[in-house]
Parts: C-alpha cells; structure tokens; sequence
C-alpha cells in the first residue's frame, strides 16, 4: 500500500511539475506550432506501440485514470495540443512527455524516433508494457533531461552506463514489481559522480548485489528521497546516508542482508519517512533515533531488536505512522507514548510485550489502527478505549487478555475491525455493542459461553463473523442474520450448539458449524446458497439421507465435509461437469452403493475420503482422470475385487496419501499402480518452508494408522506419504518397485496373504507394518 502511494505522489508530481512550467512559460501571444520534424517524430514513436488497458492495471488499483493517451495524437494537428505533450511555449520545441498509464505495449529500438526530441527534460513512461526489452542506451542522449520515469513498465537487463550521463536530473525512477533489471557496480558508481543535482531516486527491485555499498559514499547532498527496499542490498551501509543534510525519506526494507546504523555525535536530519523494515540491525533500538525530531513514520519491522521499547519514543511528538512489529521487544509498553497524540498507525504486533493494555492508551485520539497481535498481554480491555473516535481497526488476537467484552466499542462509528480471538475472555455473551460500521469480528478461541445474541442482527455491514472454539450452546436462529446482507463468512464450529442445521443467508460463501450437537436432516433449501465454497458441517449428530442436489447446487463450492454423523442412503449421483470442489469428506457416516462416477468431472478435487461408510463397489478405476488427486480414503468400506486394471504411466501421479485398508480386495498387488506414484518417489522433504493442505479457512485433516495407532492429522503436511492397504486379501510376492518409493513414510500390509518382502523395503527409510 505503501509504494501504490509513492507511485501516486510520483505521477501527480511529475505532472504539476509540466504544468507549473506551462503556467511560467505561457504568454498573452499566440504560441508557435510543434515543428514538423517534431510532430514526425512523435507520430513514429506512436507506431511501436498497441494498446491494452492491462498493461496499466497497477494505476487504477492506486487511484490514478489510465487510457490511451497517444489516442489524440492526430497527423495534421499542432502536437503541442496532444495529450501527454508539453512544449516550450515560446520556441514550440518538445519539452515533456507524458506517457504514465497510457496502456503502452511494445519495445523502444535503439533507433527509435523518441531520441530525435532533443529538447526533452520531461520523460515519464511509467506503468506501460516494454515487454521485458532493454532499456536502451539513447536514453543517455537527453543532455537536457531533468526528469526520468521508467518505473513499473516491464523493462529487464542491464541498467546502460549511459544513464549516468545524465547530469541534469533532479529525479530518476527505474523502480519495478519484480527484479527484472540490474544496477552494476561501475554504472552505480558513475550515477553517483554525475548525478550532483538528483533530488529523487528510486530504484525498488532493481537488483544491486554486486554493489559495494561505499559506493554510496558520496550520493548527492541534494537528495530528499531515496527508495532501494528489495534490491538485494549486502553489507554494512556507511552512514553517511543518513547524514545527507537534505534527506527527507529514506526506503531500505526487504534486504535481508544489509546492516546499518545511525550516527551516534553530530547529528541531526530533517527526515520524515524511515523505513527499514527486514533489514538486520539486532540489538537495542539506537538512542540516536531519539534525534529523528521531525520524523512522522517509521518502520522498522522484522530486523531483531531486543530490549524494552525505550521512554525517548514518546519525545517523537511528529509520529503518525509507527512500526516495530515482528522483533523481540519485550516489558511493558512506556507511559511516555502517550505523548504520539498524532499517532495514526501503531502496529507492534509479534513481539513479546507484556502487562496490562495501558489505560492511557485512550490518549492517543488520533489513532485509527492498532496491531497489538501476538504478544503476552493481561488484564482487561480499558474502557479508555472509548476515546478512539477515528479507530478502524483493533487487533489484539494471540494475547492473555481475560475479562468480558466491554462496552467501549458501540460509539465507535468508525471501527470496522475488531480481532479479539486466542484470549482468555470469559462470561456469558451479553447482547452486543458494536456499532454498526463493524465488518469484521473475531472472538474465536476464548471462553465465552451462553447463547448468540440476537442483536448481532444490528450489524448491517458484518461480513466475517467467527465465534468458533467458545462454549455457545442454544440454538442458531438465522432470522437475526435476515439483515446481514454481506455477511461472507461465518464460523461457529466448536461449540455446544444443538438444534436443526441452520440455513445461512443466500450471500454466505464460507459456512463452518462442525464439531457441535446438532441433529436432525440436511433441509434441502440449503442448495439456495448457491455461492457458497466452503460448507463444514462435520462432526454432529446429523442424520437422514444427503440431498441429491448438494452434487451441484454451487458452481463455487470448494470444500464440503459432511464427516462423522448419520447419514445413510447413496452419495449424490450428480457432481455437474465444471465444478471446483478441491475436498470432498463423506466418512464416518452410513453411507452404501456405489461411488458415483460423476465424481469425474471434479478435475480440480485433491482430497477424497469416504472412509468408514458401506460403499460397495470395485476400484474406481476412473478416478485416475482427476490429475491433482492426493488424498484418497476408501478405508473400511466394502469394496471388492482385483486391482489389476491400472494405467501403465502415471496412474495418480500426485497422490501421496492413499489408505484401501478394511476392505475385501484381492489378488495380487499392482505393480503398475506403485509406478505411477510420482510424487512419493520425487518430494522433496528439505525444500522450502513447511506447508499444509488448506483452502481459506479451511485446514485439511485425516485419519492414518501407522505401527498399529490411528491417529488424526489436524493438518495434513504437503510432504506427508503413506500407503495403507492391510486389512484386506491381497495374496502373492510383494512388488519390489514399492522399493523405489524414496519419499514413502507409512506402508501397511499386515493383514493380507502377502510373501517374500523385498530387501529394498525391509531396509527402506518408511515405517513397514
């Protein structure tokens, strides 16, 4: 959010920038034509280029009108008169060129017109489309040039040498959303030498990692801005960059490489933006920010300060923006901060700060967003917090904070988030006091009991609700959800409710009521939600037969558990073709028949468990069309026959989760099938960071059984493998090609009539029963 605005501020400024030069440079006489040659070469230029409105979709997103601008650019007609075209006004040359969010896709060649407009001292070809093409070297040619943007338009290479020749500019922006150009360290060096009059310069994600960081030892005493936040920065940054006497913003964050610090003796800087974030610093927080007087936002997350959060914050009296998230601060917050009576965004979330939240926090009146997330704090919520009259936004999720849900929030009109969940909040639910600008609301995880209050009906705006984990018991009533007409989200799983499933508003698209006592049917009026995606109505005491129309009545449905309840009868014979269910969960209930071969047309399902039903069929042979199928369940169930059907390539390639235990298939074990699990053979356990199976809110889990245990996997790891098939009467020698599964953790074939255990498995890296 933060570039989106720098992106803003550049563009308007660039263009008031032209206008105040047409305003100084305008006359009572009429002003000379664009030349000829000129207006050719403009005409030329227009002629590399198509238009597309994708290509600027990052200025719509900031604010910013993009369209074709070169779309009045007309043979025949004055090009001074041209949109995104300045001229001198009294010689008629071309001054400026305005291009920002014109829809441009092409490349610029090196012999291309644009480098016959000597008189450019305005270039800005921001947010366009050059196709990862270079930036050519004739951009080096603009002796006169004073302004130049290229930021965000897909160029890629090498920075030319030639931009450093460059010696008028006051700004230079090649700033981009991805590393796709490169500075070297002899261009940097040459930038910084003949730049002396650069007022701005930004350069986010352009790759410098060969820089050396002394090189930026004598950067222009001019500079009032500085963006380089993801550039690959390595090293300790000299000083001196901070002691730049005109330096207003300074941008390092995302090098995770890159050390600093402040001047300690003779120091003062009129900064007023900092921003460090995810930079290495550990230690305590430097005295010398204590000197930053004029400084109103600053961020320095994420770079492993320790200590307590010193008393000299408060003297910072110009805060609006703090950020120390994500650092290991620890002790209680100082009185002293009660002095930011600007503060607008406090965020120190992920630390461990401790005590009570300070009543004085009601001081800070100008505060709207608070991120307390993730710390150690007790006691109770003040009523102080009344006083926040611009708040929208309170977080104090993963806390010890204990008491009932005080009243302080109903004059907020503004507030329309409120994160209180994995507290210790306790008592019965009263009837709510929220204003009605609420939109967001999470009171999962804590001990409040009683039945929900039907003045939640008065939150007109709620779109998330959760209340999961909490000891609610009643019944739902979704009368008092008749007016919520946005609400998205809603999550009561993990309660004491009891009842008739509710039918959730027409609008809900994520519906969770597991783990509670509800009972009765499925009432068919649920197929009414027909934007629903996830529908987790499991562990209850439902029961009756599944409404033939749940196979299809939302083209949206992502995710449907029915697990552990009653149900009996067949599974719905109609999954229509085009649908995006990724989990489908039907076990533990009583369910017969056959499996549904419909079940072929969810081409993007990844969990299928029918386990511990009445199924009888034989193999599903046809489920081998599901190409991103990893987890199949069909344990005790009554499937029956041979398994010797199976494609000779690529049979389940993704599957990594298979259990047929408890059933009566027979014959010899296919070899054919153990070819095809690619995934066993090929995942990798060591790279990349740990990661689980989910959607949204949803965490997949499943049941496995290994060394004679079951036991339940709450969250299912993407590297997890494991081939259950005991139980059942398979018979003959065991495939030695189970052997070559690497990945393979769990493998079951107790129970069968199997022989001769191969040497490759005895000796295998899996757990064998």
């Amino acid at each position: 959010m933060m570039m989106r605005s720098l992106i803003l501020l550049s563009q308007l400024f660039f263009y008031l920038l032209l206008l105040l030069y047409s305003q100084l440079t305008s006359s009572s006489s009429s002003a000379p034509l664009c030349s000829q040659d000129q207006s050719f070469a403009l005409l030329q230029f227009k002629q590399l280029f198509s238009f597309s409105n994708d290509v600027s979709f990052n200025c719509d997103e900031v604010g910013l009108h993009s369209y074709p601008r070169m779309e009045s650019w007309k043979e025949g007609t004055d090009c001074c008169s041209w949109d995104g075209v300045t001229c001198d006004r009294m010689k008629g040359d071309v001054i400026g060129l305005d291009l920002s969010c014109s829809w441009l896709n092409g490349t610029i060649p090196f012999n291309s017109s644009l480098f016959l407009l000597p008189h450019l001292q305005w270039l800005n070809l921001a947010s366009n489309n050059f196709n990862y093409s270079s930036i050519p070297s004739r951009f080096g040619q603009f002796a006169r040039l004073k302004h130049l943007d290229l930021s965000h338009s897909m160029f890629s290479g090498k920075v030319p040498l030639e931009i450093s020749h460059l010696s008028q500019l006051a700004s230079l922006d090649l700033s981009d959303y991805n590393s796709y150009l490169k500075l070297e360290a002899s261009v940097v060096k040459r930038l910084v030498q003949n730049l002396t009059k650069l007022r701005e310069l930004h350069l986010e994600n352009v790759e410098m990692s060969s820089i050396s960081l002394s090189s930026f030892m004598n950067l222009s005493s001019a500079l009032t801005s500085i963006t380089l936040n993801n550039c690959l920065l390595r090293g300790k940054l000299p000083d001196h960059i901070f002691r730049l006497p005109n330096l207003r913003e300074l941008i390092l964050t995302d090098n995770p490489e890159l050390t600093w610090s402040f001047p300690m003796v003779n120091w003062s800087t009129p900064q007023r933006y900092l921003d460090v974030s995810r930079t290495i610093y550990s230690g305590e927080l430097p005295k010398s920010i204590g000197k930053m007087k004029f400084i109103q936002h600053l961020f320095m997350s994420e770079c492993k300060f320790n200590g307590s959060i010193p008393a000299w914050l408060g003297n910072l009296t110009q805060l609006i923006d703090l950020d120390l998230s994500i650092n290991n601060f620890s002790g209680e917050m100082p009185s002293s901060i009660s002095n930011l009576f600007v503060l607008s965004y406090f965020d120190l979330r992920s630390n461990n700060i401790q005590g009570a939240l300070p009543i004085w926090l009601g001081n800070l009146t100008r505060v709207t967003e608070i991120f307390f997330v993730t710390n150690n704090f007790t006691g109770q919520i003040p009523s102080s917090l009344s006083n926040l009259k611009d708040l929208t936004f309170l977080g104090l999720r993963y806390n010890n904070i204990g008491g009932r849900i005080p009243n302080c929030f109903a004059n907020l009109t503004k507030l329309t988030a409120i994160h209180l969940s994995y507290n210790q909040l306790t008592g019965q639910f009263a009837e709510f006091q929220f204003s009605d600008s609420l939109e967001f609301l999470s009171l999962d995880n804590n001990r409040l009991y009683g039945s929900i209050p039907k003045s939640i009906s008065n939150l007109v705006n709620l779109s998330f609700l959760d209340m999961s984990s909490n000891d609610l018991n009643g019944t739902v009533d979704f009368n008092m959800f008749k007016k919520l007409k946005t609400l998205l989200y809603l999550n009561f799983r993990a309660n004491l409710l009891h009842g008739v499933l509710p039918v959730p508003p027409s609008s809900m698209r994520n519906f969770l009521i597991s783990n509670n006592r509800l009972s009765g049917e499925i009432p068919s009026s649920i197929c009414n939600v027909t934007s629903i995606e996830i529908f987790d109505i499991s562990y209850n005491n439902l029961s009756g037969t599944i409404p033939s129309c749940l196979g299809n009545f939302s083209n949206s449905l992502v995710v449907m558990d029915l697990r552990r309840n009653n149900f009996y009868g067949t599974m719905p014979e109609t999954f229509a073709e085009g649908n995006t269910l990724r989990t489908l969960v039907f076990n533990g209930n009583q369910l017969e028949g056959l499996l549904p071969k419909s079940l072929v047309n969810c081409k993007y399902l990844e969990v299928l468990d029918i386990g511990n039903n009445k199924v009888n069929d034989s193999f599903p042979y046809w489920l081998e069309d599901l190409p991103v199928l990893q987890v199949l369940i069909l344990r005790s169930n009554k499937f029956n026959g041979q398994l010797d059907n199976f494609k000779t390539k690529s049979s389940f390639s993704l599957m990594r989760i298979i259990d047929l235990s408890h059933n009566e298939f027979s014959g010899s074990l296919p070899t054919n099938f153990f070819k095809g699990l690619k995934a066993i053979k090929t995942t990798k356990e060591s790279e990349g960071e740990v990661k689980y199976m989910e959607q949204g809110y949803y965490q997949d889990s499943v049941i496995v059984a290994m060394k004679g245990q079951s036991f339940v996997l709450e969250r299912i790891l993407t590297i997890f493998t494991t081939i259950d098939l005991s139980s059942n009467k398979f018979n003959g020698k065991i495939p030695e090609v189970i052997g070559m599964l690497n990945f393979l953790r769990g493998l079951n074939l107790s129970h069968n009539r199997l022989i001769n255990w191969p040497y490759s498995i005895i000796f295998g890296p899996f757990v064998c029963t």
